[in-house]
């Protein structure tokens, strides 16, 4: 398949890479090998948020975190990923999914802890006044004066705006 304009179809590997995540340096290492293809963003979505990610061996989708507004929803594509929440590990493979509801305070993360690539699809809504909270780590993404950052849950002091 190939990109088409005229109709809304294209083929998920013809859409730009990411590379990497917006977290502060001290954060970002875990999950700096993520490829992330924003399939969704690519074909005009405006709701909801649709991305074709790949995590090469060893590398992990993000910090361990939950959303207080967005709701999550993951499939694994091909290879094998493990499953991080507050009730422990599973592992999770091709066609296997995984739901995220919105306010549970139970983080989850997805770890590639084989020798091979992994790939899912990763859905989200992109409810306004969403914040996320880090699990294992004294971090959160707050609003402030109309914008993101990388906060301290401890005492909310600012670390850095978040892009």
């Amino acid at each position: 398949m190939t990109d088409n304009p005229t109709t809304p179809t294209y083929a998920a590997l013809s859409v730009p890479p990411e590379t990497g995540n917006g977290y502060p340096d001290a954060y970002a290492r875990s999950s700096a090998a993520r490829i992330k293809r924003k399939l969704g963003n690519h074909g005009g979505i405006g709701n909801f948020g649709v991305n074709h990610v790949t995590l090469p061996a060893g590398c992990q989708s993000a910090l361990r975190h939950w959303h207080t507004r967005q709701d999550e929803f993951v499939m694994v594509l091909t290879g094998e990923l493990v499953l991080q929440t507050d009730a422990g590990e599973r592992v999770l493979r091709a066609g296997d999914c995984a739901a995220f509801p919105k306010g549970t305070g139970d983080g989850h993360a997805l770890q590639n802890r084989s020798d091979a690539e992994a790939t899912y699809l990763e859905i989200g809504d992109r409810t306004e006044g969403d914040e996320v909270d880090y699990s294992d780590i004294d971090m959160a993404v707050r609003w402030i004066d109309g914008a993101e950052y990388f906060v301290r849950r401890s005492d909310g002091s600012v670390i850095q705006k978040a892009e």
